[in-house]
Protein backbone atom coordinates (compact mmCIF):
# COMPACT_ATOMS: atom_id res chain seq x y z
CA UNK A 1 0.00 0.00 0.00
CA UNK A 2 1.53 3.27 -1.15
CA UNK A 3 -0.98 5.93 -0.08
CA UNK A 4 -3.59 6.23 2.66
CA UNK A 5 -6.38 5.83 0.14
CA UNK A 6 -5.17 2.26 -0.47
CA UNK A 7 -6.37 1.43 3.05
CA UNK A 8 -9.86 2.40 1.87
CA UNK A 9 -9.92 0.21 -1.24
CA UNK A 10 -13.31 -1.29 -2.09
CA UNK A 11 -12.00 -4.84 -1.84
CA UNK A 12 -11.10 -4.24 1.82
CA UNK A 13 -14.74 -3.77 2.77
CA UNK A 14 -16.01 -6.47 5.11
CA UNK A 15 -18.12 -7.05 8.21
CA UNK A 16 -15.05 -7.01 10.47
CA UNK A 17 -15.05 -4.26 13.10
CA UNK A 18 -12.88 -1.31 12.07
CA UNK A 19 -13.78 1.40 14.60
CA UNK A 20 -15.39 1.40 18.02
CA UNK A 21 -15.97 4.60 20.00
CA UNK A 22 -17.13 3.59 23.45
CA UNK A 23 -18.42 6.92 24.79
CA UNK A 24 -21.33 7.36 22.37
CA UNK A 25 -21.41 3.62 21.64
CA UNK A 26 -20.75 3.94 17.90
CA UNK A 27 -19.21 1.25 15.73
CA UNK A 28 -18.15 0.97 12.08
CA UNK A 29 -17.36 -2.19 10.16
CA UNK A 30 -14.74 -2.01 7.43
CA UNK A 31 -17.60 -1.75 4.96
CA UNK A 32 -19.11 1.17 6.89
CA UNK A 33 -15.82 2.98 7.44
CA UNK A 34 -14.61 2.69 3.86
CA UNK A 35 -17.94 3.64 2.30
CA UNK A 36 -18.39 6.59 4.66
CA UNK A 37 -14.85 7.80 3.95
CA UNK A 38 -15.82 8.10 0.27
CA UNK A 39 -18.83 10.17 1.29
CA UNK A 40 -16.70 12.33 3.58
CA UNK A 41 -14.34 13.05 0.71
CA UNK A 42 -17.25 14.06 -1.50
CA UNK A 43 -18.50 16.50 1.13
CA UNK A 44 -15.02 18.03 1.29
CA UNK A 45 -15.07 18.41 -2.49
CA UNK A 46 -18.41 20.19 -2.14
CA UNK A 47 -16.70 22.56 0.31
CA UNK A 48 -14.06 23.33 -2.30
CA UNK A 49 -11.27 21.04 -1.10
CA UNK A 50 -8.95 19.88 -3.84
CA UNK A 51 -5.53 18.24 -4.01
CA UNK A 52 -3.01 20.17 -1.91
CA UNK A 53 -5.67 22.11 -0.01
CA UNK A 54 -5.66 22.10 3.78
CA UNK A 55 -8.47 20.79 5.99
CA UNK A 56 -8.52 21.87 9.65
CA UNK A 57 -10.17 19.33 11.95
CA UNK A 58 -11.24 19.37 15.60
CA UNK A 59 -9.23 16.47 17.13
CA UNK A 60 -12.00 15.13 19.35
CA UNK A 61 -12.36 11.39 19.99
CA UNK A 62 -15.29 10.75 17.64
CA UNK A 63 -15.66 9.10 14.22
CA UNK A 64 -16.13 12.36 12.29
CA UNK A 65 -12.52 13.62 12.62
CA UNK A 66 -11.15 10.24 11.56
CA UNK A 67 -13.49 10.05 8.58
CA UNK A 68 -12.60 13.60 7.58
CA UNK A 69 -8.90 12.70 7.61
CA UNK A 70 -9.46 9.55 5.55
CA UNK A 71 -11.68 11.40 3.07
CA UNK A 72 -9.20 14.27 2.75
CA UNK A 73 -6.31 11.87 2.14
CA UNK A 74 -8.16 10.31 -0.79
CA UNK A 75 -8.46 13.76 -2.37
CA UNK A 76 -4.77 14.49 -1.87
CA UNK A 77 -5.69 17.18 0.66
CA UNK A 78 -3.66 17.85 3.81
CA UNK A 79 -5.24 17.46 7.26
CA UNK A 80 -4.29 19.57 10.28
CA UNK A 81 -5.84 18.31 13.50
CA UNK A 82 -5.96 21.90 14.69
CA UNK A 83 -9.04 23.96 13.81
CA UNK A 84 -7.17 27.21 14.46
CA UNK A 85 -5.00 26.90 11.35
CA UNK A 86 -5.93 28.56 8.07
CA UNK A 87 -7.60 26.02 5.81
CA UNK A 88 -9.96 25.66 2.86
CA UNK A 89 -12.42 23.78 5.09
CA UNK A 90 -12.73 23.68 8.87
CA UNK A 91 -14.60 20.78 10.52
CA UNK A 92 -15.46 21.12 14.23
CA UNK A 93 -17.96 19.97 16.84
CA UNK A 94 -21.21 21.93 16.68
CA UNK A 95 -20.62 23.40 20.15
CA UNK A 96 -17.68 25.32 18.67
CA UNK A 97 -19.53 26.79 15.68
CA UNK A 98 -19.59 30.33 17.09
CA UNK A 99 -15.78 30.33 17.40
CA UNK A 100 -15.49 30.17 13.61
CA UNK A 101 -18.29 32.45 12.42
CA UNK A 102 -15.82 34.98 10.98
CA UNK A 103 -13.72 32.78 8.70
CA UNK A 104 -12.10 34.66 5.79
CA UNK A 105 -13.86 34.61 2.41
CA UNK A 106 -13.36 31.33 0.60
CA UNK A 107 -12.99 29.27 3.76
CA UNK A 108 -15.88 26.95 4.61
CA UNK A 109 -17.13 25.65 7.95
CA UNK A 110 -18.77 22.32 8.69
CA UNK A 111 -19.96 21.07 12.09
CA UNK A 112 -20.78 17.62 13.45
CA UNK A 113 -22.74 16.50 16.47
CA UNK A 114 -25.91 18.35 15.57
CA UNK A 115 -27.39 20.91 13.15
CA UNK A 116 -25.60 24.26 12.82
CA UNK A 117 -27.08 27.59 13.88
CA UNK A 118 -26.07 29.41 10.70
CA UNK A 119 -27.40 28.47 7.25
CA UNK A 120 -23.91 29.21 5.91
CA UNK A 121 -22.46 26.33 7.95
CA UNK A 122 -22.53 22.80 6.55
CA UNK A 123 -24.21 20.11 8.66
CA UNK A 124 -21.58 17.39 8.39
CA UNK A 125 -23.68 14.33 9.24
CA UNK A 126 -26.56 15.39 7.01
CA UNK A 127 -24.34 15.99 3.99
CA UNK A 128 -22.29 12.83 4.49
CA UNK A 129 -25.45 10.73 4.85
CA UNK A 130 -26.88 12.11 1.61
CA UNK A 131 -23.69 11.79 -0.48
CA UNK A 132 -23.09 9.17 -3.12
CA UNK A 133 -20.25 6.81 -2.04
CA UNK A 134 -18.26 7.19 -5.25
CA UNK A 135 -14.52 6.51 -5.35
CA UNK A 136 -12.52 9.69 -5.84
CA UNK A 137 -10.74 10.09 -9.20
CA UNK A 138 -7.81 12.10 -7.81
CA UNK A 139 -4.34 10.62 -8.37
CA UNK A 140 -2.34 10.74 -5.12
CA UNK A 141 1.36 9.89 -4.84
CA UNK A 142 3.36 8.63 -1.83
CA UNK A 143 5.34 11.87 -1.65
CA UNK A 144 2.22 14.03 -1.50
CA UNK A 145 1.65 15.59 1.94
CA UNK A 146 -1.21 14.15 4.00
CA UNK A 147 -0.80 15.54 7.53
CA UNK A 148 0.60 18.72 9.01
CA UNK A 149 1.36 19.30 12.70
CA UNK A 150 3.07 22.54 13.67
CA UNK A 151 5.99 22.95 11.29
CA UNK A 152 6.04 19.29 10.25
CA UNK A 153 4.45 18.21 6.99
CA UNK A 154 4.23 14.43 6.62
CA UNK A 155 3.62 12.60 3.36
CA UNK A 156 1.53 9.52 2.67
CA UNK A 157 4.75 7.55 2.39
CA UNK A 158 6.10 8.89 5.70
CA UNK A 159 2.93 7.95 7.55
CA UNK A 160 2.51 4.49 6.03
CA UNK A 161 6.18 3.61 6.55
CA UNK A 162 5.83 4.53 10.22
CA UNK A 163 2.57 2.55 10.45
CA UNK A 164 4.27 -0.51 8.96
CA UNK A 165 6.93 -0.17 11.62
CA UNK A 166 4.30 -0.17 14.36
CA UNK A 167 2.60 -3.24 12.86
CA UNK A 168 5.93 -5.09 12.78
CA UNK A 169 7.14 -3.96 16.21
CA UNK A 170 3.93 -5.01 17.96
CA UNK A 171 2.99 -7.97 15.76
CA UNK A 172 -0.40 -6.50 14.94
CA UNK A 173 -2.65 -8.89 13.05
CA UNK A 174 -6.14 -9.01 11.59
CA UNK A 175 -8.65 -8.74 14.41
CA UNK A 176 -6.25 -7.10 16.90
CA UNK A 177 -7.49 -4.03 18.77
CA UNK A 178 -5.54 -0.81 19.27
CA UNK A 179 -6.81 1.44 22.07
CA UNK A 180 -6.40 5.17 21.39
CA UNK A 181 -6.13 7.43 24.44
CA UNK A 182 -4.15 10.39 23.11
CA UNK A 183 -5.04 13.29 20.85
CA UNK A 184 -5.11 13.09 17.07
CA UNK A 185 -3.19 16.37 17.14
CA UNK A 186 -0.08 14.20 17.70
CA UNK A 187 1.17 12.53 14.49
CA UNK A 188 2.16 9.47 16.51
CA UNK A 189 -1.47 8.95 17.50
CA UNK A 190 -2.55 9.04 13.86
CA UNK A 191 0.19 6.59 12.88
CA UNK A 192 -0.04 4.08 15.73
CA UNK A 193 -3.68 4.54 16.67
CA UNK A 194 -5.35 4.85 13.27
CA UNK A 195 -3.18 3.83 10.33
CA UNK A 196 -1.43 0.86 11.95
CA UNK A 197 -4.63 -1.00 12.92
CA UNK A 198 -6.20 -0.26 9.53
CA UNK A 199 -3.07 -1.54 7.79
CA UNK A 200 -3.20 -4.75 9.84
CA UNK A 201 -6.94 -5.22 9.39
CA UNK A 202 -7.53 -4.62 13.08
CA UNK A 203 -9.85 -2.44 15.13
CA UNK A 204 -9.40 1.14 16.29
CA UNK A 205 -10.99 1.47 19.73
CA UNK A 206 -11.48 4.77 21.51
CA UNK A 207 -12.32 3.84 25.11
CA UNK A 208 -13.96 6.07 27.68
CA UNK A 209 -11.55 7.90 30.01
CA UNK A 210 -9.68 5.57 32.37
CA UNK A 211 -11.61 2.55 31.07
CA UNK A 212 -9.56 -0.64 31.16
CA UNK A 213 -9.74 -2.44 27.81
CA UNK A 214 -8.00 -5.45 26.35
CA UNK A 215 -5.88 -4.38 23.39
CA UNK A 216 -2.83 -5.54 21.48
CA UNK A 217 -1.49 -1.98 21.66
CA UNK A 218 -2.51 1.05 23.69
CA UNK A 219 -1.62 4.50 22.38
CA UNK A 220 -1.71 7.24 25.01
CA UNK A 221 0.04 9.22 27.70
CA UNK A 222 -0.15 6.40 30.23
CA UNK A 223 2.00 3.93 28.28
CA UNK A 224 5.75 3.74 27.66
CA UNK A 225 7.13 6.37 25.32
CA UNK A 226 8.28 3.71 22.88
CA UNK A 227 4.65 2.77 22.31
CA UNK A 228 2.92 6.14 22.26
CA UNK A 229 5.59 8.43 20.86
CA UNK A 230 7.90 6.37 18.65
CA UNK A 231 6.17 7.44 15.41
CA UNK A 232 6.52 11.09 16.49
CA UNK A 233 10.20 10.65 17.26
CA UNK A 234 10.80 9.27 13.76
CA UNK A 235 10.31 12.70 12.27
Amino acid sequence: MDVIGDLMARDRRSDRLALRVDGPGRTYTYHDLITTSYKAGNVLRYLGVRKGARVAVDPVSLPEPLLTFLGAAQLGAVTAFDPAVEARATVVAVARESEFDDLPPGQKLAVFGGPPSSPATTHWEQEVWSENPAVHPEVVAPDDPALVAGDRELTHGDLLDAARGVVADFDLETGDTVAVRSSLSRPGTVVAGVLAPLLAGGTIRIPETDEAVEAALSVGDGVPESVALAPDDAY
